[in-house]
């Protein structure tokens, strides 16, 4: 077992009370124009931006280069929400190389626990020389997911096990009293209660009252009138 907690968690922590904002903003935008126009918008207040860099349909590595640059002028954090899910020979290959080279620019990333540890194992030799972190996703806001309770103590088990580079979990609830991890929890919204798609939705006071560390709000911002004047809603008070 590894003993040494990620500096990410504290900086997290800090950067958290810094801008008064516990929001992490997923960007699932098509476009690599509107990728940008929302970051150089909403970055003064948004502690991180998650991406899902495989959907833009103009992706070049220039988009990475100039969301690095807009990260370093407004001070946020990126998670790319990879969800790896494959054996480690695999993951290490998806994280490192192809196209994204999504260890070179994401500053965290995640893993579905269901290949085992050699999953973490194989994220770890690649992403901890570049202090990078990973989060496990131990409980999605999809209706009628199968990650049991079982299944949550055991990705506990192995964050325990990979302290060093597991920042935290995906998850509805706080599953951990251990100070150091951090929950992130999906599915925030104010104004719906789900989609046609099974996804659930949750409010910020909900989602915090569970013990969320950090909010993911995605529709609720990017797809509403004004942006800017939703991302104020989610906001710390």
């Amino acid at each position: 077992m590894t003993s040494a907690v990620h500096p990410l968690i504290n900086g997290i922590k800090e950067l958290a009370a810094q801008k008064r904002s516990r929001l992490c903003v997923s960007l699932d935008v098509t476009s690599s124009a509107e990728l940008l126009r929302l970051v150089e918008l909403l970055g003064p207040y948004v502690l991180m931006f998650k991406t899902h860099i495989d959907i833009l349909e103009d992706f070049s590595y220039e988009v990475i280069e100039k969301l690095l640059r807009l990260s370093e002028r407004y001070d946020f954090f990126i998670f790319e929400d990879r969800k790896f899910a494959d054996i480690g020979n695999t993951v290490s290959m998806q994280y490192a190389k192809g196209i994204y080279h999504i260890a070179d620019w994401a500053h965290i990333t995640n893993a579905h626990i269901l290949p085992g540890p050699g999953i973490i194992e194989s994220l770890r030799k690649v992403g901890l020389p570049k202090k990078r972190g990973l989060l496990l996703l131990a409980e999605m806001s999809s209706q009628g997911h199968l990650m049991t309770e079982a299944y949550q103590a055991k990705a506990v088990q192995w964050a325990k096990q990979y302290q060093d580079f597991v920042i935290g979990f995906v998850a509805q609830r706080r599953l951990d009293s251990a100070a150091h991890f951090l929950t992130f929890t999906p599915g925030v919204h104010r104004a719906a209660s789900g989609d046609r798609l099974g996804q659930q939705y949750t409010t910020p006071e909900e989602a915090f009252s569970r013990g969320a560390d950090v909010i993911i709000v995605g529709r609720g911002i990017y797809a509403a009138d004004n942006p800017l004047e939703a991302v104020q809603e989610y906001l710390i008070k």
